[in-house]
């Protein structure tokens, strides 16, 4: 069975997540996949994390020292990884049960696709589930107006979600690691320049909402960041768009903000 299923590397940043960390590994190894290479970039955590990390080391690899940030140490994960298809769950975001095998089921079905998502919840720091309207929105982006357009506008794509093959790389390289909230998006835009977006009708990660996140320190810093990255890819009208998307979504994490 091991043979027939292609190698996923799952890439995990961390840093100081103690409070979170052992529940995305166990999210991870707890799928059963059996040709995965799970990867934790840990940046020389103080917390106890390391001692987590110790527990698992027949199953996982880890490495723990400086880093130049989450976008350096996904990058670094990256290029030591042997994987056929791709992935990087934040340390702590979790996956959903049968995620892994959905995603390679797609890739062998779906020779001609470089690159999936699929639908994402959020949660807060109970797994409680949480802001169903921002969920429902995406999902509405993902079912209905899945292009490169439409991306430049808003950022409908849920990082935990989404997985790529290594041919990718090849054509765009890694992650820009001068951003500091939009790395992902960044690449998201780079990828759908050249290769359409796949998506799996499910629920296949969530992504947590939790007071030392930077997204929840800084949700405006997060938009304009985001912004910068749209400017970059798209011109006038698109940009535009994007800003005045923006002003709303600022608005609506007030609103759904604990």
């Amino acid at each position: 069975m091991k043979r027939n299923l292609p190698r996923i590397s799952l890439i995990t940043p961390s840093y100081n997540q103690v409070k979170f960390i052992e529940k995305t590994i166990n999210s991870v190894l707890s799928q059963g996949y059996p040709n995965l290479e799970y990867i934790v970039m840990d940046g020389g955590s103080t917390d106890g994390t390391i001692d987590v990390l110790k527990k698992y080391n027949e199953k996982i690899i880890w490495y723990s020292s400086k880093d130049k940030g989450q976008a350096d140490a996904v990058t670094n994960g990256i290029k030591k990884s042997t994987g056929e298809i791709i992935g990087y769950l934040n340390s702590d975001d979790i996956l959903f049960p049968k995620t892994l095998h959905n995603i390679a089921n797609f890739f062998q079905q779906n020779n001609d696709c470089y690159w999936v998502t699929g639908k994402c919840r959020i949660i807060d720091e109970q797994d409680n589930i949480v802001r169903s309207f921002i969920t429902s929105y995406k999902n509405f982006w993902l079912e209905y107006a899945r292009n490169y357009t439409s991306l430049t506008m808003i950022n409908y794509i849920s990082q935990p979600a989404t997985f790529w093959r290594r041919e990718v790389i090849d054509s765009i390289g890694f992650f820009d690691q001068s951003l500091f909230y939009a790395m992902d998006y960044d690449y998201w835009l780079r990828i759908s320049k050249i290769y359409r977006l796949g998506f799996i009708d499910d629920y296949l990660a969530a992504f947590r909402i939790q007071r030392k996140a930077k997204s929840y320190l800084d949700s405006i810093g997060l938009l304009n960041e985001g912004y910068d990255v749209a400017k970059r890819h798209s011109r006038f009208p698109f940009s535009f768009f994007h800003k005045i998307h923006d002003l709303f979504a600022m608005n609506t994490y007030q609103i759904f903000k604990k």
